[in-house]
């Protein structure tokens, strides 16, 4: 059973040791991504983090991301400290674990889902899980953003915020995967898997949403929501 659902966006300058004096441009992002995990937190629920990666794939507790690409040698755990699994989280679980442990703490139980370009994922069956949804909207907001401006941009970003402030699981779905990929929309993978599971999980089911951000400070559109089961 899926208790609540978190989206979050994955710039890893949200993590500050990569941002350095950058930082506090994103502080108002970080502070609604730690209210979005803190309010669908359950004590008798794990985290399962969802975000693209280059194949559809399980990671144990135990991953570990790095973000040593982006020039910091610095790890993060996903769920459980020891023992160390593999380096294998790609790069939305990695900022996912990361916001993990800023909002919660080392403590927490989570386990993660890659979801490659074929947008498949299993819904979680067994004991009570928590959706933290990985995804950013476009990156073509802007002359200035990695992908340059292009016109539809805005309005692609603003339906997904219209989505995550609804609850509509169905919408998440449906979102447009050609065009997303035009656009460089790094979360539709996820939106789109994260929407299966929850209808799969409960078929009709009615959710309270709240859309707690929603910018584009670099050019990229970035969203944090939270959605919890109603009743």
């Amino acid at each position: 059973m899926i208790r609540g659902v978190a989206f979050c966006p994955h710039p890893p300058a949200l993590v500050p040791e990569l941002a350095q004096a950058a930082a506090p441009e994103l502080d108002a992002l970080r502070v609604a991504c730690r209210a979005a995990i803190r309010r669908v937190a359950q004590p008798d629920a794990e985290f399962l983090v969802v975000g693209a990666g280059e194949s559809t794939r399980r990671h144990a507790p135990t991953a570990r991301g790095s973000f040593a690409g982006f020039g910091v040698d610095l790890e993060v755990n996903l769920g459980r400290d020891e023992p160390r699994g593999e380096v294998d989280l790609p790069l939305a679980l990695t900022v996912g674990a990361w916001l993990l442990r800023d909002a919660l703490g080392p403590g927490h139980a989570a386990h993660a889902m890659s979801v490659g370009p074929e947008g498949q994922a299993a819904t979680p069956m067994g004991r009570p899980v928590t959706l933290l949804v990985m995804g950013d909207g476009s990156a073509r907001r802007s002359i200035k953003a990695p992908g340059y401006l292009d016109d539809r941009a805005g309005a692609f970003d603003r339906t997904v915020a219209a989505i995550l402030a609804e609850g509509d699981p169905v919408a998440l779905t449906g979102i447009d995967q050609p065009l997303a990929d035009e656009l460089l929309v790094a979360g539709a993978p996820a939106w789109r898997a994260a929407g299966a599971m929850l209808l799969d999980a409960h078929p009709g089911a009615e959710w309270d949403a709240e859309l707690l951000y929603d910018d584009a400070p670099y050019g990229v559109g970035y969203l944090a929501a939270a959605w919890t089961l109603r009743g």
